[in-house]
């Protein structure tokens, strides 16, 4: 039995990084082509209007839909940038939990504007698959980083108990 929880525990990470950098590059993916398409301020300005009297779009959005309004150009800029943010941190393994709750926040925010894309629904369970598999980013730069800490801790240890005998 206890040699089943290290192969346990591999199977979890390669799931959990197959998921990790699957949604990464679906991540870059929509990104690099929102650069590619000359995306700004006037597909912002297309968003926040037809959130205007959309019985689709929730309550809650409005305040954002108007201050998108407002400032359509920083949106512009802002919206691709975390797009290619989110997938260069995901396929990097770098951050994992925190860049998987901001991919799935990012894709709720689009459902509540009615910005409905196909690859959503699988992006949206990829990305709580990484949350919920905590050894999603261990063959990542998490892992390596975990294992750095790790080695400089033992290190310490070992360098403090020589210098007490």
């Amino acid at each position: 039995m206890i040699g089943s929880r290290p192969a346990g525990v591999l199977t979890l990470s390669l799931l959990g990084a197959g998921a990790r950098v699957a949604v990464g590059v679906l991540w870059l993916i929509e990104g690099i082509l929102k650069y590619r398409a000359g995306f700004g301020a006037a597909d912002i300005e297309l968003v926040a209007q037809s959130t205007e009297g959309n019985p689709r779009v929730p309550w809650f959005f409005e305040p954002l839909a108007s201050f998108m309004g407002m400032a359509p150009g920083v949106f512009g800029v802002v919206m691709p940038a975390l797009e290619v943010a989110l997938g260069l941190l995901l396929v990097a393994g770098f951050l994992t939990r925190i860049a998987a709750f901001l991919s799935i926040g990012t894709l709720m925010l689009y459902w509540s504007a009615d910005q409905l894309i196909a690859q959503y629904p699988a992006m949206v369970v990829l990305s709580a698959a990484v949350l919920l598999l905590t050894v999603s980013g261990r063959f990542g730069m998490d892992g390596w980083l975990r294992a750095r800490r790790r080695e400089a801790t033992e290190a310490t240890a070992a360098t403090s108990g020589l210098w007490e005998a």
